[in-house]
C-alpha cells in the first residue's frame, strides 16, 4: 500500500505525540501511585496542590490517549 507523503508525515507525527504522551502517563502514574491512594488521600485533595495536579495531569494523559 502506498501511502500519500502527507498522510505519511501526519502519521510519524501522530506516533510520535502518542509515544511521548504515554511516557508521560507511565510516569505521571509512578509518581500518583508510588504507594496506594485511600480515601484519606482523596478528601484532602483540595489542600494538597501536588496531589491534585498529579491526578489531574493523569486523567487528562489517560483521557488524551483512550480518544
Amino acid at each position: 500500500m502506498k501511502l500519500d507523503e502527507g498522510l505519511k508525515l501526519r502519521l510519524q507525527f501522530l506516533s510520535r505525540v502518542v509515544k511521548k504522551e504515554a511516557y508521560y502517563l507511565q510516569d505521571t502514574d509512578a509518581r500518583l501511585f508510588a504507594k496506594a491512594l485511600d480515601v484519606s488521600d482523596l478528601q484532602r485533595i483540595a489542600q494538597d496542590a501536588l496531589l491534585a495536579e498529579r491526578l489531574d495531569a493523569f486523567v487528562s494523559r489517560f483521557g488524551r490517549l483512550g480518544n
